[in-house]
């Protein structure tokens, strides 16, 4: 194993940032303040400071700064064996299951010439935590996806790296600009699943790539939908506006940009009742274009197409996540429109690809499209074409799960649990504070304050109620619980997606530093739906913390185990910690936590899997 020293990323900050006033309003239409960035001091230094210096700093402004820089450290290093984890805290349980826990995200943010990337940019690095539910040991391995961009930005000779292309998020400064099209940078990493026997590593908006269960070798492209979908219309035979603008489009970014017809989104879903997994796709020209068309498609355990749908939805869309239940796909207008000057900007290279598009909040309501999964089933039925209204407007995060209740007249409920934002937080050019002006991060923008009506990312659920005709009744939305503090990543018990579930656990925010108050996520959430009751687990100052993944282990809904990694940047260590969901908010909720060695602490994840020994 060869071990590289940690790539930093030294980062300054802007001035405050002004956001327009928010919008996300529940229930009702309220007047809001404007919400300001959290102050943050810019820092001269181009070295990181050591850690345990900032443990004394006056100012935790200061620390603030550089924790957040931590925990985007580039990792160079790969493991080309299994190391054994050290358990510093805990024990392993005795009858925690035998499997595997992939965890997917970016691994470097910065090559040898002087260019940075989004964190959205950066190359997958796959890690993998295996349990040995007999010798009751871990082993880790790391390593990152072997993608058509990696190969050519990496020269493994002299282990360097030049960045060549721009990908959505970035503006390169080492490579070039100008006439540049290597736009849609398949980087493998927002996403991992393993199903019908194979382990893949997703991104939005292009191929998975297969990996090599046991090694984590790049096995390469595997085209899921490949001959699921028919060849792409030129457009020539169709008479309306947008076919036309969509013909002319084709060939440009088929061609020229090197698009594939169909972006596969990263986010899948596993129906665990009838034992499918169910993927969705949209044309690479809806981007561009006031209108969106969805494929989505269900395969077998043994990764064999069981059923395909299209629908066109004619409103421009941008969907990260979506939800399902036993009867609908649904999705959440996450509404967007093109930027002409940011267009003109993006193809001359002055600015990133994704500056063509920005938010479109001119609804005060949230469009949710109700695609029936089974048309043959539904008989009468309202038309899918006219969204149901909800009456607040917020953006789409992430999803936690979807199910649906029925009455005894017939009339059913469907209920949408998931992590929402407003329009005004949800900066395309700001994601992750980066800016790519200057190739820093900025954590002031992702911790604005808004006062009582936060911007940032909260917890909701989504109520439908239809008749027996699926007309519908009533739309209502409500905050999962009275917590001010900013949640994301919501996760269940995976036996249960698809189904009523009656526990949600997700990623949050503790509240505790006043210059970080909202993100990085410093605590885990365990919701009761039933009883409305909310337990929390820290992981303790300047420690943060990614997406949490229920294991299960028996029958009942909360019984089995939840992981999540520790990013411990105040000592720049990474944890791998067992909690015991059923502890959540008691002081022995903390299982184990096992140590990932100095050399191998890598930065903040995506999203995980875990995938249990058969």
């Amino acid at each position: 194993m060869l071990a590289k020293p940690h790539h930093f990323i030294p980062t300054c900050f802007s001035s405050p940032t002004k956001l327009p006033a928010v919008v996300h309003r529940m229930p009702s239409q309220v007047k809001i303040a404007p919400p300001h960035a959290i102050s943050i001091p810019t820092s001269n230094k181009t070295h990181a400071p050591s850690p345990s210096i900032l443990d004394h700093a006056a100012d935790d402004s200061v620390a603030a700064y550089w924790d957040y820089q931590f925990l985007f450290v580039s990792q160079r290093s790969e493991t080309t064996k299994p190391i054994t984890l050290c358990v510093v805290d805990g024990a392993i349980p005795h009858d925690f299951p035998s499997g595997t826990y992939y965890l997917t995200g970016p691994g470097l943010f910065t090559d040898d010439h002087g260019s940075t990337v989004h964190p959205l940019d950066g190359h997958g690095y796959l890690r993998a935590f295996t349990f040995d539910g007999v010798c009751r040991e871990v082993k880790f391995m790391a390593r990152y996806v072997r993608t058509q961009a990696q190969a050519e930005e990496h020269d493994p000779a002299t282990d360097t790296w030049r960045f060549t292309h721009r990908g959505p998020f970035s503006v390169l400064k080492g490579g070039r600009k100008v006439g540049n099209t290597k736009v849609m940078k398949n980087v493998a990493n927002t996403s991992v699943l393993r199903w019908g026997g194979r382990l893949l590593c997703l991104w939005e908006g292009g191929e998975p790539y297969e990996i090599e269960s046991e090694t984590l070798d790049t096995i390469g492209r595997l085209d899921v939908i490949d001959g699921c979908d028919s060849p792409p219309d030129s457009g020539k035979n169709s008479g309306g506006i947008w076919d036309v603008a969509a013909g002319l489009l084709k060939p440009i970014l088929y061609g020229v940009f090197k698009m594939p017809p169909k972006r596969l989104l990263s986010h899948y879903k596993v129906d665990a009742r009838m034992n499918r997994l169910l993927t969705a796709s949209c044309n690479a020209e809806d981007m561009l274009l006031p209108r969106s068309s969805f494929s989505f498609y269900e395969f077998d355990s043994n990764f064999k197409l069981l059923m395909k749908q299209e629908f066109n939805i004619p409103d421009h869309l941008m969907i990260h996540d979506w939800a399902f239940t036993e009867t609908h796909y649904i999705l959440f207008a996450n509404r967007i429109k093109l930027d002409l000057a940011g267009s003109m900007a993006a193809v001359c290279g002055i600015s990133p690809m994704i500056s063509a598009l920005s938010v479109n909040p001119s609804k005060p309501t949230t469009p949710i499209y109700l695609l029936p999964r089974f048309p043959d089933k539904c008989g009468r039925s309202r038309d899918w074409r006219v969204p149901v209204e909800a009456p607040s407007q917020f953006w789409l995060l992430h999803v936690g799960n979807a199910f649906e209740v029925k009455d005894v007249n017939g009339d059913s409920e469907i209920q949408i649990l998931a992590a929402t934002c407003s329009y005004q937080w949800f900066n395309f050019q700001k994601l992750f504070g980066y800016n790519w002006q200057n190739g820093k991060l900025d954590p002031s923008a992702m911790n604005v304050d808004g006062g009582e009506n936060e911007p940032m990312a909260r917890l909701v659920q989504v109520f439908i109620q239809l008749d027996t005709n699926g007309n519908i009744k009533r739309c209502s939305v409500e905050p999962l619980n009275q917590r001010k503090d900013s949640s994301d990543f919501p996760v269940i018990n995976p036996a249960f997606s698809g189904s009523r579930n009656k526990y949600i656990y997700a990623a949050s925010s503790s509240g505790s530093r006043t210059t970080l108050p909202h993100f990085p996520f410093d605590t885990v959430v365990r919701l009761n739906l039933c009883s409305k009751s909310t337990h929390t687990w820290s992981v303790g100052n300047r420690r943060f913390i990614g997406e949490p993944i229920f294991v299960p282990k028996g029958d009942e809904e909360d019984d089995g185990y939840l992981l999540v990694v520790e990013y411990a940047v105040s000592v720049q260590r990474c944890y791998l910690v067992i909690l015991d969901p059923k502890r959540i908010g008691e002081d022995n909720a903390l299982v184990a936590r096992l140590e990932v060695p100095k050399h191998l602490n890598f930065p903040l994840g995506f999203h995980g899997f875990w995938a249990a020994d058969n």
